[in-house]
C-alpha cells in the first residue's frame, strides 16, 4: 500500500511517501516560506524522486490538527483535493500525537506542546513504550502554569515537543521534564504516515470529503468578530 502524508500545521513543511510502512522519500522544510508557496511543488517533487504519480496513490494522511489556523486549512485542502481527485480514502491524524511518533522504540513520556498564544499551549501526554503509544489525556488547550502543575504528577522521564515546548521548558527547572533534540523536536510527515498506517489498520479512514481541520478554539479573527457582535448587542462572549 502506497501512502502520501502530509504535514503544514505549524512552521515546518514535509510530506514522506511510504510503501507499507516504509519511507521511500521524505521531504522536509523549515525555511520560513508559506506552505501554500511550496507544500504542493514538495508533493511534486517526492512523486517524481521516487518514480511514482498520483495515481499510485492508494491513501492519502494528513495532521489535520490542532495548530496554525492557515496551516492546517492548507494541509487539510490539499489532502482533500488530491483524494478527492483520484476517489481515495484519507486519513486524519492528530498533529500532537503525530510528534508522539517520532519517539518509537523509546520509553518515555511525550509532552506535545503547540504554542496557542496567550501563554497557553495546545497539548497532549502520550506514554511511550517501545513500540506502542498510550494517549494519556485527549488534545486541549492549558496554560502552561496548569501543564506543569500537571506534569509534577506523572512518574519517569518527560519529553518536551512541538514549537510550544521552549515556552514550557523556560517555565521550570524540574529535571525530569527534558526539551527534545531539535530534530526529534518537530512534527513531520514521516511520523503521520507511521500514526495514519496504525489507524488505517484499524478501518478508521474517511472519505475526502468528510476529511476536516480539528481546531481546539476559535480563530483570532473569529474571537475578534464575536467581541464586536457582543458589543453591538450588550452580551459578553
Amino acid at each position: 500500500m502506497l501512502m502520501l502524508s502530509v504535514d503544514s500545521s505549524a512552521a515546518p513543511a514535509s510530506v514522506c511517501l511510504t510503501e507499507d510502512g516504509r519511507v521511500i522519500a521524505d521531504y522536509y522544510l523549515h525555511t520560513g516560506f508559506t506552505h501554500s508557496q511550496t507544500l504542493m511543488s514538495m508533493t511534486e517533487s517526492v512523486l517524481n524522486i521516487a518514480a511514482r504519480s498520483a495515481s499510485d496513490i492508494d491513501v492519502y494522511a494528513v495532521n489535520s490538527g490542532p495548530g496554525s489556523f492557515t496551516g492546517v486549512r492548507i494541509g487539510v485542502s490539499a489532502v482533500k483535493g488530491m483524494a478527492y481527485a483520484a476517489d481515495k480514502p484519507c486519513v486524519e491524524v492528530s498533529t500532537l500525537m503525530s510528534m508522539a511518533y517520532n519517539f518509537l522504540g523509546s520509553h518515555t513520556i511525550v509532552c506535545a506542546c503547540m504554542d496557542a498564544r496567550r501563554n497557553q499551549v495546545y497539548n497532549a501526554l502520550f506514554r511511550v513504550d517501545g513500540v506502542k503509544i498510550e494517549r494519556l489525556c485527549e488534545d486541549r488547550a492549558i496554560s502552561i502554569d496548569d501543564l506543569l502543575t500537571e506534569l509534577q504528577t506523572l512518574d519517569g522521564e518527560i519529553i518536551l515537543v512541538g514549537d510550544g515546548a521552549e515556552l514550557v521548558s523556560h517555565n521550570t527547572d524540574d529535571v525530569s521534564i527534558q526539551l527534545a533534540a531539535p530534530h526529534h523536536r518537530y512534527q513531520r510527515a514521516s511520523s503521520v504516515a507511521a500514526a495514519a498506517l496504525e489507524k488505517y489498520n484499524r478501518g478508521e479512514s474517511v472519505s475526502p470529503a468528510a476529511l476536516t481541520p480539528r481546531y481546539l478554539r476559535l480563530s483570532q479573527a473569529e474571537r475578534e468578530r464575536n467581541a464586536k457582535l457582543s458589543e453591538k448587542d450588550g452580551t459578553e462572549v
